[in-house]
């Protein structure tokens, strides 16, 4: 009893927290803006962030060496199951339980309040602006809402839990119930469908950001604690590593596409554990554990604090080699909570036992009244929720006439900014043409100019998206200039391209003043360039005429399209010209 007690008492142990000040306000602030956490000489070796860098750099080394083969991503002999937490911070203006601020500073302990560093006689005020967006993340994910929820308290010690427990909702969630399904265009194998059931959905605290120093201090930054979190509990669907990921990246998605959260994982405003066992196919006596009404499992794991899609994936990986070698060789997998780093991808290493119901000694929190919500404002979140990435892209293929690829990449780029800009345009070129034209009819052209033209300008500058860039009134007019063939492909590009550097003047200035208009050229200038152009490279005629080869057409005609008076040609009226003298085709 004696040995368990302080492996609680541990961590909370090696805490220092610097002294208070009282102002004459009688406002209570640190005397530090950093709180500090020392660790003695007996506490066991951890290592420092420092070390853990210079590990990192010598795992890159080691990476350009041929990697050692990889298991395939379903095991014949061995099943393996996953179930997934994910936590994600919510997009609301104030922490859960205080009116502190959640804006991202860079100042440590700027945004605290008494409630949340846990002064005596302080109490929790439960916010009301995180309603919606948890509200919006529960519908997206298909959940049903419960009228009544209630809080908890979840009791542990550690520096980053000033409290000594953390309020979350475990018996009485908001959500339960939901359902997330994976396809083919989540990356899945075509024809694969997952379904992922999601066991409930809860509100609770984050806690404070930990930043070790050296091995006998770690920085505590409370700016973080206390944030509105949801905690989004699957059931045990997932048998690949693979499949985990894409899970864990289309929850990221949803929840971003409807406003619920601000960051993702690479920001670090989503994190995930996840639950990790193994059992023999044939259905032998490594099976034999339940959880959450899922049976016939083995005995699992936990892996925590995941913040990268391929460290999920990694981390399942090393974790199902371990309990298999371990099973194969006579050994029991113990329940414990294991941990994984950049450092050493092929391994988790333990942390501590792995805590149950009765470690945690659950209690509902006196201070926090029921949290109830009114079927109408339920159903006034769902009708006024953004669309999500599916209902996008079938928009855009549907609506303006994109290809599957084209409305998949235009939804992902740029957070969306990219999307908003082609609308605009579309919406620019609508306002230019007859009423009788739809965004069918010139969604597709600009698309391309979106993605490919516009795109491939700012990839070949090596600089971030910005529609101040080329206005989308001006790629408007370009657009439109091209369609009823007052300028050539060429000198669309052209425009485009002085525009993109910074040339502020109007399309239409731009025409006149380069003389870009295109003017019809005679049937005889283009035979007489088209004739040049044979007779300086007669191999590719010959290949085309002897051998049919009619690919080398393409390279006559670009040929013709770097003529000095390709701003006053028709591409179709080349390649007639071409064909009529090389192959005998009547116009």
């Amino acid at each position: 009893m004696q040995q368990r007690w302080m492996s609680w008492m541990r961590p909370f142990s090696r805490c220092r927290y610097f002294p208070f000040q009282q102002c004459g306000s009688s406002r209570v602030v640190p005397i530090s803006r950093t709180f500090h956490s020392s660790q003695p000489q007996w506490q066991e070796d951890r290592r420092p962030l420092r070390k853990e860098l210079k590990q990192a750099a010598k795992a890159a080394k080691r990476a350009s060496s041929p990697p050692a083969p990889e298991k395939q991503d379903l095991l014949d002999e061995w099943e393996l199951t996953v179930g997934i937490e994910i936590h994600a911070q919510l997009n609301a203006a104030r922490k859960l339980f205080s009116s502190a601020s959640t804006v991202a500073t860079s100042e440590p302990n700027s945004n605290v309040s008494a409630f949340d560093i846990a002064l005596p006689g302080s109490l929790p005020v439960f916010q009301p602006a995180v309603v919606l967006p948890a509200l919006r993340a529960a519908i997206v994910l298909g959940c049903n809402i419960e009228p009544v929820s209630y809080f908890d308290r979840k009791h542990y010690f550690y520096h980053d839990q000033p409290a000594g427990y953390q309020i979350t909702q475990y018996y009485h969630p908001f959500a339960r119930d939901g359902l997330v399904t994976l396809t083919s265009d989540d990356g899945l194998e075509e024809g694969r469908v997952v379904e992922v059931h999601i066991k409930q959905v809860q509100l609770e605290q984050d806690t404070a950001r930990s930043q070790e120093e050296d091995e006998h201090t770690t920085l505590v930054d409370f700016n973080r604690c206390g944030q509105a979190l949801v905690e989004i509990i699957s059931l045990p669907n997932l048998h690949s590593p693979r499949e985990a990921a894409a899970y864990v990246r289309k929850v990221q998605s949803l929840l971003y596409a409807v406003d619920a959260v601000t960051t993702g994982m690479e920001q670090g405003g989503l994190r995930a554990d996840v639950n990790v066992s193994v059992r023999r196919r044939n259905g032998d006596s490594d099976g034999g554990f339940e959880y959450s009404g899922v049976s016939g499992l083995g005995q699992r794991t936990e892996i925590k604090n995941l913040s990268t899609l391929k460290g999920i994936e990694d981390a399942i990986k090393a974790e199902r080699d371990r309990q298999i070698r371990l099973l194969e060789s006579g050994g029991v997998v113990e329940p414990e909570t294991r941990g994984w780093s950049l450092t050493h991808p092929h391994e988790t290493r333990r942390l501590r036992g792995k805590e149950g119901e009765v470690d945690y000694r659950y209690m509902p929190d006196a201070d926090i009244p029921p949290l109830s919500f009114d079927l109408d404002l339920i159903n006034h979140v769902a009708r006024s929720m953004p669309p999500t990435p599916a209902v996008l892209v079938r928009h855009l293929v549907q609506d303006y006439g994109l290809s599957v690829t084209d409305a998949r990449t235009l939804e992902s780029l740029d957070d969306g900014e990219r999307l908003i800009y082609f609308q605009e345009v579309v919406a620019e070129l609508l306002s230019l043409n007859a009423p009788e034209v739809n965004e069918t009819d010139v969604g597709k052209i600009a698309g391309n100019w979106v993605l490919h033209e516009v795109g491939s300008l700012f990839s070949t500058d090596e600089s971030m998206w910005s529609s101040d860039r080329i206005p989308a009134k001006s790629l408007a007019h370009i657009i439109h200039q091209l369609r009823k063939n007052a300028i050539t492909g060429a000198s669309a590009k052209l425009i485009l391209k002085l525009i993109f550097d910074g040339d502020d003047r109007q399309v239409s200035d731009i025409i006149r003043q380069e003389e870009l208009m295109y003017v019809e050229m005679s049937p005889e200038t283009y035979e007489t360039i088209a004739r040049d152009i044979i007779q300086n490279h007669p191999q590719q005629v010959k290949d085309i005429v002897e051998k049919g080869k009619i690919g080398k057409l393409q390279f006559l005609m670009g040929q013709m399209m770097r003529h000095p008076r390709r701003s006053e040609m028709s591409a179709p009226e080349a390649e007639k010209t071409l064909r009529r003298l090389i192959m005998g085709e009547k116009s």
